[in-house]
């Protein structure tokens, strides 16, 4: 059996991507964080690298234009939305949850919680809303993670990055 071509996709902050078994999808995060969803038999996925878990309300927030990437819940809406175009239901699929980390330890210390947690909180919230079970999850700490998600096995391979001081 011949093995196709396998395309590899950076997410950049703010960034999604939907794709079959040919894809793996890299990022690095920090306070951000991803949600990896991966349907098992039809080898499906979609992974997202947000950087705030919504968007701010309020008479200062900027007026929304549509569903933007960099926020948690417009993330999971617009993977959602993809994933339904081919044929996934969400609660058929499995997640997988990183990020959330803490970058500046001693400028971050006063603050509770700060940005990464309420990420991360948020992911898991949204996740448990839209019945998708959390099967395995890298969250908080201090530091950076590397991701790399193969959409044909649904593993996803972690590194974390070096810790900042204190």
């Amino acid at each position: 059996m011949e093995t196709g071509a396998v395309f590899e996709v950076y997410l950049l902050p703010g960034e999604y991507f939907v794709g079959d078994a040919r894809y793996r999808i890299r990022t690095v995060l920090g306070s951000c964080v991803s949600i990896t969803l991966w349907h098992r038999r039809l080898r499906i996925g979609a992974m997202s690298h947000f950087l705030l878990s919504e968007r701010e309300s309020g008479p200062d927030a900027e007026p929304a234009a549509g569903l933007s990437g960099r926020y948690g819940n417009d993330a999971m809406q617009l993977m959602v939305a993809q994933l339904q175009e081919r044929g996934v239901l969400v609660r058929e699929c499995e997640a997988k949850v990183f990020g959330g980390g803490t970058m500046f330890p001693s400028i971050e210390a006063g603050r509770q919680p700060g940005i990464g947690h309420r990420n991360g909180m948020a992911a898991e919230k949204l996740l448990s809303e839209y019945g998708v079970p959390v099967v395995s999850e890298s969250l908080f700490g201090i530091g950076h993670r590397h991701i790399l998600f193969d959409v044909a096995t649904g593993d996803v391979w972690v590194r974390q990055g070096e810790k900042g001081g204190a």
